[in-house]
């Protein structure tokens, strides 16, 4: 150990005071790293049934283009997807490019005039927000004639189950539920949650289409939305089931036909799900999502050292290191511009890509209200299994981190991220382990 910390300080620069307090706070958190291996153990045996079961062969693997007739990988890989989540069916595509359009796939292809969309956790994730309506944005469902109704949480994140009743009406088609925080300082949800969620709403209206954003929330548990009564589950394969190979791509599961008529809407009528190539990328969807699990867990351990750390330095966490955990992200309320921007350029410095970049806010980030800064040095741009940090610049300056396709990348990026706080003189650390923000 001692000449590790010896490497990483004349490698990484990190000062000893820094590298001292981040093993102070491993020690402490050895019992849920024992909690996310076995969830991870079980996620992965679960992924290799699915393959098994479906006979994966390397005749899986090849490339179609033009109209991507008979395309063997992509069917073999919709029906494991559809055994891994438990669901119907399964629409996994490379022409699907964020998580971001596999919903708005699902919304439109799902919803017609007059229908209204009910969310009962409060508003959406930003870019969602344009597509909905909420924000006036071009080609939104609002357009269409499609509204949209919200019921927000409690002030102690519960459900507001009166309001959620009293919402529901004869238009309401569809509930969206996302089970990030998303840029909200609050819990994210988890399956359990989801569960008394979908039930309530289905004993008021059984036919309505319950909806989970799943994005950053696939494999942390050992259950997905769908095993719990959600019709359909979204969400991107940069994210957590690409396990970090997936170039482009997004999955829409659930049932057959709700799925049927995003294919629909993505391909076109009549065509549906029998047509889209897959250019050669099945071979590393298949194994991005045999990775995946893995991943997940050093992501979700990154994100427990980082909690730990900051709650240790008297920050605000969300989830704090002893809550339960239902998605990757890691939100620390920093308070100020400077400790945001400095924590970014850490976790960019720490990055196997752009380390030399210095990340500054952006001012015109489509689709926010606010300038936005982000640090990714990632292999897939945009791919946020891989260690990255974002924030809104607005009070109350809340940082959001999340992915690290290992464990050791995660854990050395908290620690860049903490040094360029430390020698900015935007915290202190003390001989003997303790601190302040």
């Amino acid at each position: 150990m001692e000449q590790l910390n010896k490497y990483i300080e004349n490698t990484f620069g990190i000062d000893s005071k820094v590298i001292n307090f981040i093993n102070k706070q491993l020690k402490e958190l050895e019992p849920q790293f024992a909690e996310i291996d076995a969830r991870a153990e079980y996620n992965q045996y679960k992924v290799l049934s699915a393959m098994q079961k479906n006979h994966i062969s390397d005749t899986h693997f090849g490339a179609t283009n033009g109209y991507g007739y008979n395309d063997l990988g992509r069917d073999a890989l919709e029906q494991v997807y559809a055994d891994v989540f438990n669901a119907e069916s399964a629409l996994v595509r490379p022409q699907l490019i964020s998580g971001t359009h596999a919903l708005t796939i699902a919304l439109s292809g799902n919803l017609r005039p007059g229908d209204e969309i009910l969310s009962p956790a409060g508003a959406p994730y930003d870019t969602l927000q344009g597509v909905i309506g909420i924000t006036e944005q071009r080609g939104s469902l609002k357009e269409y004639g499609i509204t949209y109704r919200q019921v927000d949480f409690k002030d102690d994140y519960s459900f507001d189950y009166e309001g959620i009743r009293n919402a529901i009406n004869e238009k309401t088609k569809l509930v969206t539920i996302q089970r990030s925080k998303g840029y909200d300082f609050r819990p994210a949800l988890t399956i359990a949650e989801l569960k008394e969620l979908i039930s309530f709403i289905k004993s008021i209206k059984p036919d309505v289409i319950c909806m989970v954003d799943n994005c950053y929330g696939e494999f942390v548990e050992t259950l997905e939305p769908t095993d719990v009564g959600a019709d359909l589950a979204v969400g991107s394969l940069i994210k957590n089931p690409g396990g970090g190979l997936a170039p482009i791509g997004g999955y829409i599961v659930g049932k057959e036909e709700y799925v049927e008529n995003a294919a629909v809407r993505l391909t076109a009528p009549g065509q549906g799900k029998e047509v889209g190539a897959t250019l050669g990328l099945n071979s590393v969807f298949f194994q991005g999502l045999f990775l995946s699990p893995t991943v997940v867990a050093a992501s979700l351990k990154g994100a427990l050292l980082t909690a730990k750390v900051f709650e240790s330095l008297g920050y605000e966490t969300m989830p704090r290191s002893t809550d339960t955990r239902a998605d990757i992200v890691q939100a620390v309320k920093m308070l100020s511009a400077d400790k945001v921007i400095a924590f970014c350029k850490g976790i960019q410095k720490a990055a196997p890509i752009d380390s030399y970049v210095t990340p500054e806010p952006n001012p015109d980030m489509p689709g926010y209200d606010s300038p936005v800064i982000m640090a990714a040095g990632a292999f897939v741009q945009g791919s946020s299994i891989e260690l990255s940090a974002d924030a809104p610049i607005k009070p109350p300056y809340t940082v959001y981190f999340q992915g690290g396709l290992t464990w050791y990348h995660g854990k050395l990026g908290v620690m860049v991220a903490l040094q360029e706080m430390y020698k900015k003189g935007l915290v202190e650390l003390e001989e003997e382990g303790e601190a302040n923000a």
